[in-house]
């Protein structure tokens, strides 16, 4: 049987897992992060879940339901508080440690599990050796955002959340467990820095803002972590778990800023945003598991996976936002695709950002939505596009393309453009109109065999919204 193509988002178009921490355990690999609510008014408000798909086939992901709940933690009996980006690790003794910081208190919590899907339960609270909490002696830092490696008897925690701005908080924090995995036997020591004092340090303009991630590749340790750009994740390397790291890059971002492959590297090609994630090897290959905002606010985001190139030096080229995720390759471009995978957003007004924490886009800018409620499997497509708004997405493998269809809905009168780059001429013209419910269009084109982005451009009355396009 055929293995059905991949592409990102990764997950169901109706699931929205952040923050994604990948590992293979027993064959399989699995992603731990946080879980979004659709429509959600704040981050992180459902309660943790895993899914897992076979490590030769990251195209068969399955939910293994939910692995542990926010009411779970004895400082949280009433769910008042929402379970942050969590990170998992093996401990000495074989079993699955769940690290994570609830949303109102500044110390990290500790479940366990015989099995790498749960059920997790709680465990207890990483400590000082007089039973101190960590973040609650004086003079700690905040503890936010855990990210866990045990190698032998010692696991190494990294923490830390520091505003660009915000001189009391001095960057990332690297703190060493015993083989409880909870009490400290090295105390923390600052692995990157924060904005503030970032300065000769090799780090500046990409200074540590949240998310650290740690992975091993050889005698090399490789932090990855969210920048004071945000959407940005970037790496550091050291010979040391605790010590001595170095700036090396950008690992993805999830607007493609830097990317001057197919567009200037200094235009944003999505509403980018926080993002948090990290890398793993699967199988001999290396992807980047990170997250993209969609319903045109923070707080509904979705996991996408890239593959990854390391340079003979060690060092990271950074991935390219496509719709192929872990697809292996460009998608068999004959068949109908669904809007959602859209890797390219945009409209006549640019934007690097989704808004702030608390705020929605305003009408001008498309974005990926779903009807229903949380929870709902229902479908994704880009709603609110507009004149001028654009959906690109990438690869595509073409051979004889002599037609493609749309299917629209919407309070519209136009026609969509279909492009094979950003800013190319326009190989045909899809008239739409008025239609509440999905209708679908179609024009002849000839699309040039070989590997080929499509962009499709909105230019008329009204906002249109898509679902889906076809080539045959």
């Amino acid at each position: 049987m055929k293995k059905k193509q991949g592409w990102n988002p990764y997950l169901p178009s109706w699931e929205y897992i952040p923050d994604g921490e990948p590992y293979v355990f027993e064959g399989r690999a699995y992603v731990y992060g946080s879980h979004d609510r659709f429509n959600g008014h704040a981050y992180c408000l459902n309660d943790y879940v895993c899914w897992s798909a076979p490590a030769e086939d990251l195209t068969d992901w399955r939910c293994e339901g939910v692995i542990y709940s926010k009411t779970d933690d004895p400082l949280n009996p009433d769910g008042s508080m929402c379970l942050y980006a969590p990170d998992v690790t093996v401990g000495p003794d074989g079993r699955y440690y769940l690290y994570y910081v609830l949303d109102k208190v500044s110390v990290v919590s500790v479940a366990v599990c015989d099995r790498p899907a749960g059920q997790y339960e709680f465990y207890g609270y990483v400590r000082y050796a007089d039973g101190t909490r960590l973040g609650e002696r004086q003079g700690d830092e905040p503890q936010f955002d855990p990210g866990v490696l045990t190698e032998g008897e010692r696991t190494y925690l990294y923490t830390g959340f520091c505003a660009p701005e915000d001189r009391s908080r001095h960057g990332a924090m690297a703190t060493v467990l015993g083989p409880d995995m909870l009490t400290i036997v090295e105390e923390p020591a600052f692995a990157l820095p924060s904005g503030p004092y970032s300065q000769g340090s090799g780090f500046e303009g990409h200074a540590f803002f949240e998310a650290p991630s740690i992975r091993r590749r050889g005698d090399t340790y490789y932090l990855i972590y969210s920048s004071v750009v945000m959407h940005e994740l970037c790496y550091a390397t050291s010979r040391f778990p605790t010590r001595g790291f170095v700036y090396r890059g950008v690992v993805v971002s999830n607007n493609d800023l830097h990317i001057d492959s197919y567009k200037p590297a200094d235009k944003p090609m999505y509403y980018g945003g926080n993002n948090h994630g990290s890398i793993v090897e699967i199988r001999g290959k290396w992807y980047v598991f990170y997250h993209r905002h969609t319903n045109g606010t923070n707080f509904s985001r979705q996991g996408c996976i890239e593959p990854l190139e390391f340079r003979a030096d060690g060092t990271i080229a950074q991935a390219e936002m496509t719709s192929c995720g872990p697809n292996g390759g460009p998608l068999e471009g004959r068949g109908e695709h669904p809007a959602y995978i859209a890797c390219n957003l945009f409209c006549r007004d640019e934007a690097l950002y989704t808004g702030a924490p608390g705020e929605w886009m305003d009408s001008r800018f498309p974005k990926i939505t779903q009807d229903g409620r949380d929870g709902d499997e229902e479908p994704g497509y880009i709603a609110n596009m507009r004149d001028g708004a654009t959906a690109g997405f990438k690869y595509f493998r073409c051979d004889g393309i002599r037609n493609v269809r749309i299917r629209v809905r919407g309070y519209c009168r136009g026609a969509f453009e279909v492009r094979i780059s950003r800013d190319g001429p326009a190989l045909a013209a899809i008239p739409v109109d008025f239609t509440n419910v999905w209708k679908e269009y179609a024009a002849d084109l000839l699309v040039p065999d070989g590997i080929q982005a499509i962009y499709l451009t909105y230019t008329g009355e009204g906002g249109a919204s898509l679902a889906s396009f076809a080539m045959a």
